[in-house]
């Protein structure tokens, strides 16, 4: 494997750190997105249920005659679980050693773990399907659809469900997802036939919203509090550090303190998609 880049590394404390939030405040076991049927409350003590229902709707996409599955991203192995219930054959793949370790206290030994990234991943095993929710954006398209076609069987079948940037004007203050018309692009040519597709932005979009409230009415003000308090007893210390690291802070504060990080923000610039194609060999 090759050796982790910073932002890679960043990346995966990030999910750490989420998965740790949000399952000790909220039980939440899941590291994507929720998807909100209607009638469902938008509140952030229905996370987890949403999440669960995210996990229905890939699970209710998988053709019929698919019976394994690589689970590429796989993030704490709850849907792999849902899978595994309900007969299929699952292996997974993450380069996270610690979300890895929680796949396998989830799965035991129902399960084949690889601890890779897609691009360094080799098997010679084949699989019925190979699916990324919400992992297909961190990874090379053109390297992701030419293993991907390597490591499924005749007929075999790609599933992606993930954002997607949209081409209009404008600076979005969200991050995350492929160029769609790049997408759209390498797909004209890519030896796969669309079957199936979703738009379930609107129905993920109620996250921003869930996400933005906790950041300005919980995460800002505790930031500010301890940096208020740390100036009250070391001005000077905080003052230099302030300034020296200013064009970082500067840009944390774009990316994750942004109050335009909204669904509405989100539903502009982003499109989020369930996508279902075949190998065409």
């Amino acid at each position: 494997m090759t050796k982790k880049s910073k932002k890679e590394v960043s990346r995966e404390i990030g999910l750490e750190v989420g998965y740790l939030c949000g399952n000790y405040f909220l039980k939440m076991n899941h590291l994507h997105y929720g998807y909100w049927k209607d009638g469902l409350d938008i509140d952030i003590t229905n996370l987890h249920i949403a999440q669960d229902e995210y996990a229905k709707l890939v699970l209710s996409y998988i053709p019929k005659e698919v019976k394994s599955i690589l689970d590429v991203g796989c993030g704490t192995g709850q849907v792999d679980k849902l899978l595994l219930e309900n007969g299929y054959k699952v292996d997974c793949l993450s380069p996270s050693k610690y979300l890895n370790n929680k796949i396998k206290e989830t799965l035991g030994d129902r399960s084949n773990i690889y601890e890779s990234t897609y691009e360094d991943f080799d098997t010679e095993k084949k699989y019925d399907m190979v699916q990324f929710c919400e992992s297909f954006q961190y990874i090379d398209i053109e390297k992701a659809l030419s293993n991907t076609h390597k490591f499924l069987n005749k007929n075999g079948y790609l599933l992606i469900c993930d954002i997607f940037k949209k081409d209009v004007e404008g600076k979005c203050a969200l991050s995350g997802g492929h160029k769609l018309y790049k997408f759209n692009e390498l797909m004209e040519n890519a030896p796969f036939k669309l079957v199936d597709s979703l738009d379930i932005t609107e129905q993920t979009a109620p996250n921003m919203d869930l996400m933005n409230e906790v950041v300005q009415n919980v995460l800002r003000p505790s930031i500010n509090a301890g940096v208020e308090l740390a100036e009250s007893r070391h001005a000077t210390v905080v003052k230099v550090i302030k300034w020296l690291y200013r064009k970082k802070i500067e840009k944390l504060k774009r990316k994750y303190c942004s109050e335009n990080r909204t669904g509405e923000e989100f539903k502009k610039f982003k499109l989020y998609q369930l996508l279902l194609y075949q190998k065409v060999d």
